[in-house]
């Protein structure tokens, strides 16, 4: 004998662990099985009924699925209800059992009990299959020009699911759901619009039939709000704000893109904005709907500006909630009627200091929305001191839109230098490196402000020096290095209107650089900046060089390898008064586009292979550096300027090849304190590279190319051809592969992969193929290298499969294939 529905519950809340709680319902599980199995009609729906308390308990109850199609062909209605309720919280449509039931299912819809026909209505809505929906669709249709309104309810409701599941059937429906609006139950009509909206959602393009039952639409929705209190729709003091909400919204779908439907619609979407209480929450739903209805259809302005004006009220609510509706609706408004917005600015931005986090980050990215030329200042100036106060967590959203504001509608340069500098002060952890690269791109192009820029700098720096973060030390240090004489002697006195004089002198730049550097929580980047910052300074101030080159000289033993390296290259480059001067000059002007960081992938590509074709004449540049450049002038390429460095003056002097010599000969010996004139090697090494060895070892000499080896046919088929040319690595367990590709067709092979792979106890490196298309016709016009470790090299043989992907006058190939050819000792 199971235990009643009540008693079970009562056990199962008495569990004190998982393990009785299993325990029991194992045991109540046994009991249903036994009972199910003596076909016990007596007590099914109550154990079906708890059968579904354990579902809902999340234990398995697939062996009573059949209990409850028992209990649906049942006669008696409690039973059937109880089955119903079963057949939607145990099955689901995917199950194959569900088929049973369709023919249970089709006799309650003629059921004569207009509850017998809603039960088997709202289990069809719920989880009908695209078969049943199939099945049932004409009943279910018939039902929606039913005369009792319960039943029409109902099927309006049942036909969306159906449309869901099998949206070919929609003519069938959509002349049919126009006649629901003629009814009188509100819960017919709001059934009705939903199978309206339905509809249009599945087939766009009925919308435009659908537009002549606009004035009805209409006439209903002023109906509502015009009408008296009815208390079996009343709900919060507004009449039906469910059918309203459903009206707005379908009249949304039916005005979109019509000035007609639009027209007839405006007048009563100006009385829903006037008249709806906005105090209480569903009225809040039905203007929400009402402002996002203005904003789709083909409105004339002043119902948008009231329509915005109401999401102004909104941002004035207690309620959070309504608040973040309005700041999402607002930001899309945005784009259509930024003016209208722009009159609730004051509004949006206190809702940035909103204590609400959400609130605080939908509100910054609508005040970065309404930011323009002429309101930069002001709302800069309000985030400024908003940023000051804000919590650690908001700040960096917060200082990176105000660096990006400030880029994009900055209204001059100096204030531009003004902003970020104050955003560095205030959060400086914050801000990303491309802001603090901005900035010094501007200043560096802006010869009018270089003295601006670093007596603002060095001002900024002193006043906040105990809490300066990374990026401050970093721009501040850069323009004391790169401008440091315009902030000494009679330049200093030549300040702009307004701004007030900075009297400093050498020591006062030098002392707070060397402050900077012996700060204990100075970053490694920031100590890199510093020392080029003083090494630039040893031609701005000569009469500290001396000083410098000992500040410099300093951390030569650091235990930083990065600030390390620089001491020692600043310190033997600052050994050849001849080379300094030129190599420290000021930055000339920089094309922003060479020094932009957000380039696209393919301008990168390009300004990626410039550079490379560039670095052909990179012992030229350098010759013309060091004022050896007699002899290079037939030079194919011209030598490229390098930044802050005029070209030397041409001289007689030897040959190119002579002239190469020499400077290998400094860089290997003079320059990094090796000695004379070097040694053959040496200069032959740097001869091939001059660069090579300029601040580090002697140059190595190039590599000498693999010998060719032995060629094999790896994959051929179709127009494709593969041949491997292989040769030995370093060791003798490496293998260099260079695959060609050749193509026979007359057609060309384009997306063209070739991926290889290899056992275990290999290891594969596969190098970008030098093209992505083999052209028709071609022998070896592309290639691929491949580089394999074989770990158990004379043990086990090479062995390789490939697998090549193209695509062949539209088509996509697949293919695959084995390379066990290799010839032996590879």
């Amino acid at each position: 004998m199971t235990l009643r529905l009540r008693d079970l519950i009562k056990q199962v809340r008495q569990c004190k662990t998982a393990a009785e709680e299993r325990d029991v319902i194992a045991k109540e599980s046994a009991a249903l099985r036994q009972a199910f199995k003596e076909q016990d009609g007596t007590y099914r729906h109550r154990n079906v009924a708890k059968l579904m308390y354990i579902h809902m308990l999340g234990y398995p109850t697939h062996f009573g699925q059949m209990e409850t199609l028992k209990l649906i062909a049942s006669a008696g209605f409690p039973e059937k209800r109880v089955g119903y309720l079963g057949l939607m919280i145990l099955l689901d449509e995917r199950q194959e059992v569900l088929m049973l039931v369709t023919n249970s299912l089709k006799n309650d819809l003629n059921s004569r009990n207009q509850y017998t026909v809603g039960l088997a209505l709202c289990a069809l809505g719920n989880i009908c299959s695209a078969e049943m929906a199939r099945d049932l669709a004409p009943e279910v249709e018939r039902l929606l020009l039913s005369a009792n309104p319960y039943l029409r309810k109902k099927a309006a409701l049942c036909a969306s699911r159906v449309l869901r599941k099998v949206p070919d059937m929609l003519e069938s429906f959509m002349e049919k759901a126009p006649s629901l609006l003629e009814d009188r139950s509100h819960s017919v009509l709001l059934a009705g619009v939903q199978l309206m909206l339905d509809i249009c959602a599945q087939q766009p393009a009925v919308a435009e039939a659908y537009r002549i039952h606009v004035p009805l639409l209409c006439k209903i929705l002023r109906s509502l709000l015009m009408g008296g209190f009815v208390p079996d729709y009343d709900v919060g003091g507004i009449n039906d704000p469910f059918l309203q909400v459903a009206i707005l919204r379908l009249l949304r779908v039916l005005g979109r893109g019509s000035a007609d439907a639009s027209d007839a619609m405006n007048d009563v979407l100006a009385q829903v904005a006037t008249n709806i209480d906005s105090s209480r929450n569903a009225g809040n739903a039905i203007l929400y709907e009402c402002v996002q209805t203005i904003m789709a259809i083909e409105s004339i302005g002043g119902l948008r500006v009231l329509a915005v004006n109401i999401l102004g009220r909104f941002l004035g609510n207690k309620d959070n909630n309504i608040r973040y509706v309005a700041l999402n609706t607002l930001a899309r408004i945005v784009g259509v009627d930024a003016q209208a917005v722009q009159r609730h600015r004051a509004t949006v931005v206190e809702c940035v200091k909103d204590a609400d986090i959400s609130i605080r980050r939908r509100a910054l990215e609508l005040v970065y929305a309404l930011v323009n030329e002429g309101n930069i200042r002001t709302l800069t100036r309000e985030l400024l001191d908003y940023l000051d106060v804000c919590d650690a967590e908001f700040k960096p959203d917060l200082a990176n839109k105000i660096c990006m504001l400030v880029q994009r509608y900055a209204p001059d340069k100096r204030w531009y230098i003004d902003s970020l500098l104050q955003v560095l002060v205030q959060a400086g952890a914050y801000v990303k490196d491309d802001a603090c690269r901005a900035l010094i791109l501007l200043v560096v192009n802006a010869a009018q402000l270089h003295g601006y820029a670093v007596r603002t700098a060095f001002r900024t720096l002193a006043a906040h020096f105990d809490t300066a973060q990374p990026s401050l030390l970093m721009v501040a240090t850069w323009c004391l290095g790169e401008y440091g004489d315009l902030l000494v002697g009679p330049e200093s006195g030549k300040v702009l209107e307004g701004e007030e004089p900075v009297s400093a002198s050498e020591a006062d730049v030098l002392g707070l650089l060397e402050a900077v550097l012996q700060r204990p929580t100075t970053s490694p980047a920031c100590r890199e900046y510093v020392l080029t910052a003083l090494a630039k300074l040893t031609t701005r101030f000569p009469s500290s060089a001396e000083s410098i080159k000992g500040m410099i000289a300093a951390y030569r033993q650091s235990s930083q390898l990065e600030v390390q390296t620089r001491s020692v290259e600043y310190s033997r480059l600052l050994a050849f008064p001849a080379i300094g001067p030129q190599v420290l000059e000021h930055i000339p002007p920089v094309e922003e586009s060479a020094y932009d960081a957000s380039l696209e992938p393919s301008e990168a590509a390009s300004a990626a292979a410039a550079q490379a074709a560039s670095s052909a004449s990179a012992a030229a540049d350098l010759a013309a550096l060091l004022g050896l450049d007699a002899g290079l002038g037939g030079l194919d390429a011209a030598p490229a300027p390098v930044a802050g460095v005029p070209a030397a003056p041409p001289a007689a002097a030897p040959s190119q090849a002579a002239a190469v010599n020499a400077l290998s000969d400094l860089l290997a010996g003079d320059l990094l304190g090796g000695g004379g004139g070097g040694a053959a090697p040496a200069a032959a090494a740097a001869a091939a590279d001059p660069l090579a060895g300029l601040f580090g070892a002697p140059a190595a000499p190039p590599p000498v190319p693999p010998a060719a080896g032995p060629t094999i046919t790896a994959f051929q088929k179709g127009p494709l051809t593969v041949t491997f040319r292989l040769a030995k690595g370093a060791t003798p367990a490496d293998t260099d592969i260079l695959a060609s590709l050749s193509n026979s067709g007359a057609a060309p092979l384009e997306a063209f992969t070739l991926q290889a792979a290899v056992p275990k106890q290999m290891q594969l490196k596969l190098d970008p193929a030098s093209a992505a298309v083999v052209p028709p016709g071609s022998t070896g016009a592309v290639t691929q290298r491949l580089h394999v470790h074989n770990t158990m090299h004379g043990q086990k043989a090479l062995v390789m499969r490939l697998r090549i992907s193209y695509s062949l006058g539209g088509q996509s190939v697949l293919e695959q294939g084995e390379v066990a050819n290799f010839p032996p000792g590879f």
